[in-house]
């Protein structure tokens, strides 16, 4: 029997309630599955045939063990969705970069080195009216502000220190996040499944729901479809699970990011979503049998 990890962390160590309806259908395909916290001194991944990365929320505050432990993952072969590969990929966010470079319309960014000491005052465009500042590896709006150009001076000194060990990425705030919301559209194995718009609270930027975010279903119109799928396919390797996240700016969809570690894949939000990701990861496994 092929034994699978589903991988959290010490926050949510028995999943969230949605990622821990995945257990029964898994279960019910002749799999043995525990969930596991990744960084448990008594978790060792060479127990396992195949681990699942689902609620590791943890891992930009432990950077450097979770990229060693990604390195070692590696060095042990140990079948990892999505692929150990593809997570240290989209770990940095530099990687925005890329599929920029590549022709998809991308959030107006700027990518800053820890060896960049250029005052962000320096760095803003003159049409920028505000913007987002956040650690090249994050999540969840961690350790991420809004500011302007007269709130430079400021951002310098509380990013000070962060800046001399860490890479930072600099986003246009684009208001069209407060007033139509951002979009995540998911994808199951490449494929298209469902899609929510998620909104921040008034007075807020952050569309999280710990800081007070509504998500609702969403159901997009074929060009979106199309422009996210295009996205998607341009990574070559396997993607059991994806998430296309951005925002539609004179009807074109801008990505913000590309989610492809350990995303909420918002399974609540679509009546078969539990199932229809189960049937993905068994066929992935089955291909180990």
């Amino acid at each position: 029997m092929i034994h699978l990890g589903l991988l959290t962390c010490s926050d949510f160590p028995d999943l969230t309630l949605s990622d821990s309806k995945l257990i029964p259908f898994l279960e019910a395909n002749n799999l043995m599955v525990d969930v596991v916290i990744w960084n448990d001194p008594t978790f060792n991944a060479n127990d396992y045939d195949v681990l699942i990365f689902r609620n590791t929320w943890d891992y930009f505050k432990k950077q450097e063990t979770f990229f060693s432990w990604l390195n070692e993952l590696k060095q042990h072969h140990i079948y990892t969705i999505n692929s150990v590969e593809i997570i240290q990929w989209n770990l940095h966010k530099f990687y925005l970069k890329e599929l920029q470079s590549a022709g998809f319309p991308v959030i107006p960014s700027i990518f800053i080195s820890k060896d960049d000491n250029t005052p962000f005052s320096a760095l803003l465009p003159d049409d920028w009216e505000k913007a987002v500042i956040k650690p090249a590896v994050s999540a969840g709006s961690y350790l991420t502000e809004l500011f302007s150009y007269f709130d430079c001076d400021a951002i310098d000194t509380k990013y000070h220190d962060l800046r001399k060990n860490n890479d930072l990425i600099i986003q246009k705030f684009i208001p069209e996040i407060t007033t139509q919301g951002e979009i995540s559209v998911v994808f199951f194995d490449k494929k298209y499944s469902h899609a929510v718009i998620k909104t921040p609270k008034a007075g807020d930027f952050r569309i999280q729901s710990q800081f007070g975010g509504t998500y609702v279903p969403y159901i997009p119109d074929e060009a979106l479809i199309e422009s996210c799928s295009k996205i998607v396919q341009y990574i070559p390797q396997d993607l059991p699970y994806a998430r296309v996240d951005g925002v539609m700016i004179d009807n074109i969809f801008h990505l913000m990011e590309l989610e492809l570690i350990e995303p909420d894949l918002y399974f609540d939000f679509v009546h078969d979503g539990h199932e229809s990701f189960s049937k993905v990861i068994v066929k992935y496994i089955d291909m180990l049998r």
